[in-house]
């Protein structure tokens, strides 16, 4: 049975929102076992400006304000930007409208924000990734020091059987596989939540209409951030017969709190950077004698919504 962790566990969110970065902010501001102690923003699924932008948007809409905000890259380490505007809207928060942010960004570069927050508290802080890799490989390159201060490193990206972004990579992956080598290169352990564990958490049918109970903020936020790409392209279907959409970086934060809901496997993660048809491949072996990963296989699915679903409750309940 869980019980909770003893003491809110610290963590730094680099992320680019997006609708699954928005709901994974949700549940670590709403989660009482998670203190949440920057958030740093990248380039992806929309450009920096608009990444940027959500995340102080969703800072105050989310009643986060004591939280700092950096902005940092805007572009891959090598090659042209690329983003997912067609799965996240040009906003990159679907249909949802926030009220535009009143406090400031952080004076600081994202790449500086990361390595002074994990300097002054080292072994405290659990680093989190859900967007492309470029601000933490520049945080690398800069501190390699880094990957020794992280209580853990989570991403959300890769994947050991399939693509998104092609058939063989995964968008943040594939939007800056340079700096995913170096990531995956550098000297410490990299839990990977990819997308074969991700489409596993999906706000289907039924995970939407309990998601419907819980008031105001599940119809004017929650919903239509869990939606808006399901309902854009399976429209002809009725929503209790949805496959649903997956909440792909919610894993990564509940992961820090609730391993106990994913089944992992040690595995060597090499990221393909020059293949014509593989580029921002994750190659996974999980038989080397040598891994450099942790990559959840399975997920605790009830159990998984069961926690969200609590979580999302309880911010609800202090929206209403």
């Amino acid at each position: 049975m869980w019980h909770g962790c003893p003491m809110p566990k610290k963590i730094l969110l680099d992320c680019d929102p997006g609708l699954d970065d928005a709901l994974a902010l949700l549940l670590a501001q709403g989660d009482s076992n998670i203190e949440l102690v920057g958030v740093t923003t990248v380039g992806g699924n929309v450009g920096l400006a608009r990444t940027t932008r959500n995340a102080l948007a969703l800072r105050e809409y989310l009643h986060f304000e004591n939280v700092p905000v950096a902005a940092g890259a805007g572009q891959p380490l090598l090659g042209e930007r690329r983003d997912a505007s067609h799965v996240h809207g040009e906003s990159g928060l679907g249909s949802t409208v926030l009220p535009e942010p009143v406090l400031a960004v952080d004076d600081r570069h994202a790449v500086d924000f990361l390595i002074e927050t994990l300097r002054a508290a080292p072994g405290a802080i659990h680093l989190v990734a859900t967007g492309p890799l470029t601000n933490i490989a520049l945080a690398l390159q800069k501190e390699p020091a880094i990957a020794r201060w992280v209580a853990s490193f989570t991403i959300m990206g890769g994947s050991f059987t399939r693509g998104n972004a092609t058939p063989a990579a995964e968008f943040n992956i594939y939007a800056d596989p340079e700096a995913a080598r170096v990531v995956f290169d550098a000297d410490w352990q990299v839990v990977m939540i990819g997308l074969d564990l991700t489409l596993q958490a999906l706000a289907t049918g039924a995970v939407v209409e309990r998601l419907g109970r819980l008031g105001a903020l599940a119809h004017e936020f929650i919903l239509p951030l869990a939606t808006f790409w399901a309902r854009a392209n399976q429209s002809g279907a009725s929503t209790s017969e949805w496959d649903g959409q997956a909440v792909h970086d919610v894993c990564a934060v509940a992961h820090v709190v609730r391993p106990d809901l994913f089944s992992s496997r040690p595995a060597r993660v090499q990221v393909e950077t020059t293949g014509e048809f593989t580029r921002g491949m994750t190659v996974v072996d999980f038989d080397s004698a040598s891994p450099n990963a942790i990559v959840p296989v399975m997920l605790d699915v009830a159990g998984f919504w069961a926690y969200v679903e609590h979580i999302y409750s309880i911010v609800a309940g202090q929206h209403a």
